[in-house]
């Protein structure tokens, strides 16, 4: 393939990864939208996303490697995990702190898949963490502090993930297909451990079922589909900072549809962690 044609394949993936993070970002104002408990929003929405993506893709589940195990394992976590820190937490909280990922990502690609690192990768480590700790200082309750904590494990495990989705695209043989794969088995997974919470729910009225029909099609079954196509195209820390518009409008849809915002000290320590991840992608871009 042309260096042209490798460009615009990269341009590509760069646009794609931008409209997925502006689908995240809604997810926050759609769980809030669902009076259901965090396990069985898990659930559904994974089984919506797992029965979507398995009509679209038809996954073989021969040959699965450890690999798309582990990929699986780590996204049926993260979703799991975000789910309960948006409602442990405030939206804008889950998704900010978990945003600090590119910095988890940095030091598990360099161990993991031999990609340099470089020194802008401990400065944004760094500030992502100081970023956080302001999380931890702007609400003492113990159910904001529990929240807080939850989405910092997301933001592992949602790392680890990116990197396993990286380390599956690029081996022999493997592609998107073998990414979408393990990312369907992480959305099955996750339905199959949730269903016992899901059949057990309260009924949900018509605006709830719309909410989680956005959250298993749109915001899940789009995102994954651009998502493992993408991430072949950019480097794994890449892959976590392209999507830079979701911690910004996350907060935002939620503020117009709920009237609940950040506090001071968040908002301050979710400026520092975009701008730290902002910073790491511009000197990337930059051959930095």
């Amino acid at each position: 393939m042309s260096a042209a044609a490798v460009d615009g394949e990269r341009a590509r993936a760069v646009i794609a990864l931008a409209v997925v993070g502006v689908l995240w970002s809604t997810a926050g104002a759609l769980i809030m939208a669902v009076e259901w408990p965090p396990v069985a929003i898990w659930g559904l929405r994974s089984a919506i996303a797992a029965l979507a993506l398995g009509a679209i893709v038809r996954p073989s589940l021969r040959g699965l490697t450890g690999a798309e195990w582990a990929s699986a394992a780590a996204l049926a976590i993260t979703t799991g995990l975000f789910i309960l820190a948006n409602k442990w937490t405030t939206p804008a909280n889950a998704i900010l702190i978990q945003y600090a990922a590119p910095a988890w990502a940095a030091i598990m690609a360099a161990v993991f898949l031999r990609e340099p690192a470089r020194a802008i990768d401990g400065v944004t480590i760094a500030l992502a963490l100081a970023g956080v700790a302001l999380f931890f200082l702007d609400e003492l309750s113990f159910a904001h502090q529990r929240g807080n904590a939850v989405a910092l494990i997301a933001g592992v495990t949602f790392a680890a993930n990116v990197v396993l989705l990286r380390h599956i695209a690029r081996r022999p043989g493997g592609g998107s297909s073998s990414a979408l794969r393990a990312m369907w088995l992480g959305q099955a997974l996750a339905a199959v451990v949730a269903l016992p919470w899901v059949v057990t729910a309260p009924a949900l009225p018509a605006t709830g079922w719309a909410a989680m029909l956005a959250l298993g099609l749109v915001q899940q079954t789009v995102t994954t589909l651009l998502y493992a196509w993408a991430i072949r195209r950019v480097t794994a820390v890449e892959g976590l900072l392209l999507p830079i518009v979701e911690p910004i409008l996350s907060p935002v849809w939620v503020g117009l549809a709920f009237a609940v915002w950040p506090g001071p000290m968040a908002l301050v320590g979710g400026a520092i962690v975009v701008a730290a991840v902002t910073l790491r992608g511009w000197v990337a871009a930059r051959g930095g």
